[in-house]
């Protein structure tokens, strides 16, 4: 086994530059929103031909839905038709394997996002809905794939590829891969992180809290019960939780113990009323709150309902209803790990200086990391702060780096022949 030839490398990746502006621009002409992501990944399947071993379409069934940690923020899609991409790189034998997981759908346009699906190329920078999230990271995977095949070289450990639906929306499609059962000495979880390694992943609930009041008219004083007014109630509860979770959390992961506020609650929408005169008989909240590594999801379902019940509110206590529909768990492994440590070092030699925190967003690296015990990190170019926005973009230089950076790892990870 040997390194790379940095020189060599460095001609392989810029020999693929327009090979990977093309892919990524034709990925983002196609609108994968959740429930669209079909189209991608026959493009993805079709590109992955000659620069891996083997790639095939992993259906997605309804049996899914059966799962316990089924997510359904979005509850009418159909599946059967927009199946997982899994591909491989199989090794030669004597290396460690990895993982690389990055997902093919994407939310829907900004407002005031013009062209979405209409990628603009300015200075070397790929403008359109899904460039850093995650278009560009489904690109830079499948540039190592190829740029390893230019090279003629072949890792010690297999290097297998999740390019996966649903991420928006809870991880289902990760999910399903999970249940597969495939293993690997560590999984990179491909997300625009600023080429910063985040080992340690907060997770979230996305909760729908129903609150029941008794209508009526408003020339009626003492006769109603609002429940929107009783809404506003539960957002003081959640916010009075959501304070005790984060005090109680400081001191026990200093990654996180950087950050003001790194596990966010959010109320995002409201709803109630039939009438401005009339007091609402319902009210539904929608939203999120983050989960810091010293709870467990289950943990933070009781304790949010607690929170209600224990108010000091009578009628509240009895008239609300409580569902979660995405659940995550945070995702830990000590800075320290030797995952961490190869990954820094082949920054380091790329010239890019390592950086390790925390990932303040949720994301799939849990399932790997808590289900499989596949030791996870989260890596990738492109930045967050774009991610979602009408300005979401990412430079292709950065993808190509980021290329060289992940063979680098995989010659020390997994060696190459």
């Amino acid at each position: 086994m040997h390194s790379v030839d940095k020189t060599a490398l460095c001609r392989a990746i810029e020999a693929r530059r327009e090979d990977v502006t093309s892919l990524l621009c034709d990925l983002i002409r196609i609108p994968s929103t959740v429930g669209n992501e079909a189209p991608v990944a026959e493009l993805l399947h079709a590109r992955l031909q000659g620069v891996a071993d083997d790639a095939e379409f992993v259906p997605v069934t309804d049996a899914i839905r059966q799962d316990p940690d089924f997510s359904y923020p979005v509850r009418d899609l159909v599946y059967g038709d927009r199946p997982n991409v899994w591909a491989v790189k199989r090794g030669a034998g004597g290396g460690r394997s990895l993982l690389l997981n990055t997902h093919m759908d994407v939310v829907p346009p900004s407002s005031m996002q013009k062209r979405p699906y209409d990628p603009q190329v300015e200075d070397g920078i790929v403008f359109g809905r899904g460039a850093c999230d995650a278009k560009g990271q489904l690109v830079t995977a499948w540039a190592l794939l190829a740029v390893l095949s230019d090279l003629g070289l072949r890792p010690g450990g297999d290097i297998t590829v999740h390019y996966v639906i649903e991420e928006e929306v809870g991880g289902n499609g990760t999910l399903a891969m999970v249940r597969r059962g495939d293993i690997a000495d560590a999984a990179i979880v491909l997300e625009p992180s600023d080429f910063v390694i985040l080992p340690q992943i907060r997770g979230a609930v996305w909760f729908e809290t129903t609150v029941y009041g008794q209508s009526g008219h408003s020339g009626k004083p003492g006769g109603t019960v609002s429940a929107l007014l009783k809404s506003v109630e539960v957002i003081e509860a959640f916010t009075e939780y959501h304070a005790r979770c984060l005090a109680e959390s400081r001191g026990k992961y200093p990654l996180f113990d950087g950050f003001e506020n790194p596990a966010p609650l959010t109320v995002g929408q409201l709803e109630a009323g039939d009438w401005p005169a009339q007091a609402p008989q319902k009210a539904v909240l929608k939203g999120v709150l983050g989960i810091l590594p010293d709870r467990t999801k289950e943990q933070v379902m009781e304790e949010m309902n607690q929170a209600l019940r224990q108010s000091g509110d009578a009628w509240l206590a009895e008239h609300f209803e409580m569902d979660f529909t995405y659940r995550h768990d945070a995702s830990v492994i000590d800075p320290d790990h030797p995952l961490v440590q190869a990954l820094s070092a082949a920054c380091a030699a790329a010239g890019r200086q390592a950086a390790v925190s925390a990932m303040t967003a949720s994301c799939d690296a849990w399932l790997y990391n808590n289900q499989l015990g596949i030791p996870t990190v989260v890596f990738g170019p492109g930045s967050l702060g774009v991610a979602h926005s009408n300005q979401e973009q990412i430079a292709v230089d950065d993808i190509l780096e980021a290329t060289g950076i992940l063979a680098g790892f995989v010659a020390d990870w997994c060696g190459l022949q």
